[in-house]
Parts: structure tokens; C-alpha cells; sequence
């Protein structure tokens, strides 16, 4: 055991600790990391984010490694292999929203240049810094995800809800959720602070 202070909600578990230390908060710029976190954030809504890390490297070995460009030709003989595939979530609609979305992905970096470019200009390329006392205080949602998760759906996107999207700004750095008190809270900040001054 160590004596790190983390946030509450990852207490406890090796698993959610390593994510929480590792990965939880840490920007992310490469499209392929975004359409990772995205397609599992869209399998875990209505579940928590520890039901979807158990199953993350089955997810990755049954989706191509999260390859966009593969899922965005999947057919129904390979929805019916996941379907089948007992190592992850299976519900029919978030399969076929992964595929959905994994077209609507490349839409996007046609029309942007790159899927980062597009998700980071919402918080004009800076993670948002929040001072959150208690894990617990943390919003599900605001107004710029109820905003991005309403553009992501106008260009076709499924499972994309403001809470969907609230936990990828989380995720991927767009906005430093760690409680102040977080051992994690001051690197994470100083990441930001990096991406500024590049």
C-alpha cells in the first residue's frame, strides 16, 4: 500500500488506481487515443467506468485495436461476432454506434484536418483548470459538454450525451477534475501549462 492521496473515486482498487494515476486527467491530442476513450465512454453509458476498464483489452483485441478506419466497415456478419463476444458490452445499439461513429470520426478529420483539432478548439486548445475540493462535487455535465455533445450528434454521432462527453473532457484532459488535494492534481495542471506555452 502506498500513501499517495488520490481521488475518492478510484480508491481501492488497483485497476481504477493505475488508470486514476497513469492516464485519468493527462491530455490527449492523437486521434487515435480520442477515438479510443470516445468508443469506450459510449459503451459505458448507464454503467460505471470500471465495468468498462475490466473488459478495455478485450474491447481492444474484439474492435481492431480501436483501428477507425476497420470499424467503419465492420458488417453485419461482424456485429453478429461481437455480439457473440462475451469479453465485452454487448449491446447491439453501441456496437452499431461504434461503427456509426467511427465513419462520422473521419468526417471529421476530413473537415478539420484532425478529430483533436476539431473536440480541443471547444476549450480553445487549454484544458479547462477546475478546483474541485471532493470527488463527489465534480459536475456530471455543463454547459460546453450539453454544447459539444449537441454538435457531435448534428454530425451523426450515437451515445454521445452530455455525460458521455462531460466523462471524455474528464478522460482526456480537456478539463483537470482531480480534487485539489490529489496528488495527481498539480502534474496534471503543469501538463496544461505545457500545451500553452507549445
Amino acid at each position: 500500500m502506498d500513501d499517495l492521496n488520490r481521488c475518492g473515486w478510484c480508491v481501492g482498487d488497483p485497476l481504477y488506481e493505475a488508470y486514476h494515476d497513469e492516464e485519468w486527467g493527462v491530455p490527449v491530442l492523437d486521434d487515435e487515443t480520442l477515438f479510443k476513450f470516445l468508443t469506450l465512454e459510449t459503451f459505458q453509458a448507464g454503467l460505471s467506468w470500471i465495468t468498462v476498464l475490466r473488459k478495455r483489452q478485450n474491447f481492444r483485441e474484439a474492435f481492431d485495436h480501436f483501428d477507425y478506419r476497420k470499424i467503419a466497415t465492420y458488417d453485419e456478419t461482424k456485429i453478429a461476432e461481437l455480439m457473440d463476444n462475451a469479453g465485452i458490452i454487448r449491446n447491439q445499439m453501441k456496437i452499431r454506434a461504434a461503427v456509426t461513429n467511427a465513419a462520422a470520426f473521419m468526417k471529421v478529420q476530413d473537415e478539420f484536418g484532425s478529430f483533436s483539432k476539431y473536440i480541443w478548439q471547444f476549450v480553445d486548445y487549454q484544458p479547462i483548470q477546475n478546483d474541485i475540493p471532493y470527488y463527489k462535487e465534480a459536475p456530471a455535465t455543463t454547459e460546453l459538454s450539453d454544447q459539444i455533445s449537441k454538435d457531435l450528434k448534428k454530425r451523426g454521432f450515437k451515445f454521445v450525451g452530455s455525460t458521455v462527453i462531460y466523462a471524455h473532457m474528464q478522460a482526456t484532459g480537456m478539463v483537470n477534475d482531480h480534487q485539489v488535494d490529489c496528488f495527481r492534481y498539480k502534474p496534471v495542471q503543469d501538463l496544461a501549462k505545457k500545451m500553452q506555452q507549445s
